[in-house]
């Protein structure tokens, strides 16, 4: 439970932080490089979750 919390909170802060730098900078290849590493990020968390047994 404690690796869900924590993941959630860790991949909020993240998507705030690179929201803001897409926002301020506004270039294509940012936004593209930013969402491709927010999707990997988000799979490799939903990995890491059903591998400690948190099935959802």
């Amino acid at each position: 439970m404690t690796n869900l919390i924590t993941g959630i909170i860790g991949l909020a802060l993240v998507m705030t932080f690179l929201g803001i730098l897409v926002v301020w900078i506004k270039a294509i290849p940012l936004i593209v490089i930013v969402v491709g590493v927010m999707i990997l990020a988000v799979i490799d968390f939903v990995h890491s979750l059903r591998a400690n047994g948190v099935h959802r």
